[in-house]
């Protein structure tokens, strides 16, 4: 299936998210919320602007031999069991609700009774609105510096969201490493340029700066996702004509891969051209010509 594909080496210069930081979006303008995540705040240069619906605890109670909570998702009741011990009591504080059994343990945090709302129904899908980038010079600049005056999120604030669902932020860390794919391919119809195309692949490698890969990122995203309150790049990327691609095509690389692929988040992102999933792997060829298409199984 590859007799027919030009070059016996091809390459696609893979990025992905490692970390994140998720938040309403009224924790910018909070300095007790941003300090919670600021180590990793630093390190975040993309961000996801987007909805979830609204969850609220309505209920917890105890059974013989579990805890049983109920989440108000988007108006739907859904109750969640949980182990405990014999004999427990539960017991309301100052500090909230807790299991007591020699000593005070705590119910289920937030985090946890929405991770399990997503993992066994589905329940939290996070719509992607606006996808942006905040660099600056040799990362001085983070996504939060970027979203504290950003027009476009004061603009979907000023619009209005549905009752039921609630703004929210996902600050997205990128591995500060470049991973290339290679396919070495022995039946392709150019077998003699294949050393000179090794070198220009590891010259991409070692060479691809963090703004590049920030840059590249935010653009192949958004052309995965088609945010609507985005404009650039839903269209044109991946081109020639991109200032971001210009060592791409000078390397003569194949495709650009880029992957939100974290098992830690509690929701599953979306958009209305993207269904709901956990992970999510935006791929693009960098050429027209299918004899230069060796990725993505074709």
């Amino acid at each position: 299936m590859l007799s027919d594909k030009k070059f016996d080496i091809e390459h696609a210069l893979n990025m992905y998210a490692d970390g994140f930081v998720l938040m309403p979006a009224w924790g910018i303008y909070e300095k007790d919320v941003l300090k919670q995540f600021k180590a990793r705040i630093a390190k975040s240069h993309i961000y996801v602007i987007g909805t979830i619906p609204a969850v609220e605890l309505t209920d917890i109670r105890l059974d013989p031999g579990k805890l049983v909570t109920t989440a108000l998702v988007a108006g739907k009741a859904i109750e969640l069991e949980w182990p405990a011990p014999d004999g427990a009591k539960l017991v309301e504080t100052e500090r909230g609700w807790f299991l007591e059994k020699d000593g005070l343990y705590g119910v289920p945090s937030d985090e946890a009774i929405a991770r399990r709302l997503n993992d066994e129904f589905n329940a939290v899908p996070f719509d992607v609105l606006y996808i942006g980038q905040a660099y600056g010079k040799d990362g001085s600049r983070n996504a939060v510096d970027r979203l504290l005056k950003h027009e476009t999120l004061q603009k979907i604030s000023v619009k209005g969201i549905a009752p039921d669902r609630r703004l929210t932020l996902l600050l997205l860390e990128i591995v500060p490493g470049n991973r290339l794919i290679t396919i070495m391919n022995p039946w392709a119809e150019n077998r003699t340029d294949g050393k000179e195309r090794i070198a220009a692949g590891l010259d991409k490698l070692f060479e691809t700066t963090e703004a590049e890969r920030v840059a590249l990122f935010e653009a192949s995203l958004i052309r995965y996702f088609q945010p609507p309150f985005n404009k650039e790049f839903k269209d044109s990327f991946p081109s020639t004509n991109l200032k971001i691609l210009t060592d791409c095509y000078d390397k003569d690389f194949s495709a650009i891969v880029s992957e939100i692929c974290i098992d830690e988040l509690p929701f599953k992102l979306s958009s209305t051209e993207v269904a709901p999933a956990q992970y999510h792997c935006a791929k693009f060829d960098l050429h027209d010509d299918a004899a230069r298409q060796v990725f993505f199984g074709r």
